[in-house]
């Protein structure tokens, strides 16, 4: 099935640079791919909205990676509120993502991260392919959205002062668009030059947030504007080098033969076990909600 999106040319990642203000940054747009990860599950729609910035914070992040197939995922586990858990993943521009949820439990729009997830974590990592480096970091589930939680972890954790805006629009009978905007203080040492203090009150960072801060979630959901022009409201009056980025797609990598061979690598006593009377092994795909039958 081929899942239209309201402006089916808008999956964009698009990077950038401001070298004279030591910053860069990050514009995502998705649409048709985002609905086709939608469309795989009945969520409501206050979590159809959480997702929607959960994959938007997952493609920001990744499509800041070196492309040599590493991969992000976003992932938050709790317990007593109305999620159980939350996952997305980004590889080289593959994008999938699902939410586990109690749908006997009241869920509205407004409501606060420890209302929906009562006590838990979100945990950002990230797998480098090529030089088979690892890290991860974990923050509280606080205050009212997934963006700044990860604001407040690359400030906090890495010392790297960061700004994220996220924007969701749209609805169930028209589809929907999400689109978000990361900008973060650039070290001078990246660009061959001294280093700078990574404190937030540094006056190329503070200016570079100012101006970041002023962008709107109607801009950056507007199908009419491109990140080219967005990039264009924010620092027309800077030099400004854009390069760019991956085309995010849905990227849900279960198959038959994959499944397969992961099963495979199960000592026989144990598939045994996982068969039912008719000798078939029933897997089933949370992120594409598909159940994939291997047969003996």
């Amino acid at each position: 099935m081929v899942i239209e999106g309201i402006a089916p040319t808008a999956d964009r990642t698009l990077g950038f640079m401001v070298p004279a203000r030591n910053a860069r940054g990050m514009v995502v747009r998705l649409d048709a791919t985002l609905n086709a990860i939608l469309a795989a599950h009945p969520y409501p729609e206050p979590l159809i909205r959480l997702m929607a910035e959960a994959l938007t914070l997952t493609a920001l992040v990744g499509a800041t990676m070196r492309q040599d197939d590493g991969q992000v995922t976003v992932q938050a586990s709790a317990k007593g509120g109305v999620i159980d858990l939350l996952a997305c993943d980004w590889r080289a521009g593959e994008l999938r993502g699902y939410i586990k949820f109690d749908d006997q439990l009241p869920v509205m729009n407004g409501m606060s991260l420890p209302e929906l997830f009562g006590k838990g974590y979100l945990a950002i990592t990230v797998d480098q392919a090529a030089s088979e480096e690892r890290w991860q970091g974990i923050v509280p589930l606080e205050g009212h959205s997934l963006a700044a939680a990860l604001e407040g972890w690359f400030s906090q954790s890495e010392q790297l002062p960061t700004l994220m805006r996220i924007g969701v629009a749209g609805s169930k009978a028209d589809g929907w668009m999400a689109g978000g905007l990361i900008v973060q203080h650039l070290a001078r040492a990246e660009i061959g030059g001294e280093r700078l203090d990574a404190g937030e009150q540094h006056p190329d960072w503070k200016h570079v947030a100012a101006l970041a801060g002023t962008m709107s979630a109607e801009e950056l959901t507007d199908p009419a504007l491109t990140p080219e022009a967005l990039l264009w409201r924010l620092f027309h009056e800077e030099q400004v080098r854009i390069v760019p980025g991956p085309t995010p797609v849905k990227g849900c990598r279960c198959s038959a033969a994959h499944i397969r061979d992961v099963l495979m690598r199960f000592p026989e006593e144990e598939r045994a076990g996982m068969r039912d009377d008719k000798g078939v092994i029933a897997v089933d795909c949370q992120f594409c909600s598909r159940v994939f039958p291997i047969s003996a």
